[in-house]
């Protein structure tokens, strides 16, 4: 006979309460907590890469540029993730260990998070009003997919290539540009690009 085993829900407070006391970085689901694996070189080069570009433009004005550390709070408190890049606009978003109003963010995917940077998450940071861009930059290979939110509220959908460069406006005055190839600056991709990464 199989066994079973009761599931302990973790409360937002308690989730909080555990994370900023652990050694490792767990997000949140709805009363889940999952531990959060290492990332790879490519993973970090890109996020850094990216990170950089975004962070230029902010210099001097308004909008703070979080890597990987930083935490975005959404359904008020039902979910908790560590965006590999986020750009935060509002003034008045200044807890010190999470973010609720990002206007853009940035998912470096790997094997292990595709799946769910294209669909868990993305179905959750779509709800946040406050963003503009969400962008999938892949560490297998040289790709970036977006979303970007037009005049309307509409999502649309792109894919920046080789050589191209997107235009990222988040009010009141943020304005950069993130270059393709300065994405992918400097990474040395593996012989086999199916190799795991």
């Amino acid at each position: 006979m199989p066994q079973i085993h009761s599931v302990h829900w973790v409360s937002p407070a308690e989730y909080e309460a555990g994370e900023a006391l652990a050694t490792v970085r767990h997000e949140y689901v709805a009363g889940e907590v999952f531990a959060m694996a290492g990332a790879s070189e490519q993973h970090n080069r890109i996020s850094l890469n990216s990170a950089m570009q975004l962070r230029s433009a902010a210099r001097g004005g308004p909008c703070g540029v979080f890597i990987s550390d930083m935490r975005i709070r959404l359904a008020g408190g039902s979910y908790y993730y560590y965006p590999d890049v986020a750009v935060v606009c509002d003034p008045d978003d200044n807890a010190t260990h999470h973010k609720e109003r990002p206007c853009i963010v940035v998912e470096v995917l790997s094997t292990a998070t595709a799946n769910s940077d294209r669909r868990e998450k993305w179905l959750s940071y779509r709800t946040l009003s406050s963003l503009r861009y969400y962008l999938l930059v892949d560490s297998r290979q040289p790709r970036i997919d977006y979303f970007r939110r037009g005049a309307a509220g509409e999502w649309e959908q792109g894919q920046l290539l080789p050589g191209e460069q997107l235009t990222l406006d988040c009010p009141p005055r943020y304005h950069a540009t993130l270059e393709f190839d300065e994405v992918y600056a400097d990474l040395l991709w593996p012989e086999s690009l199916g190799e795991v990464l």
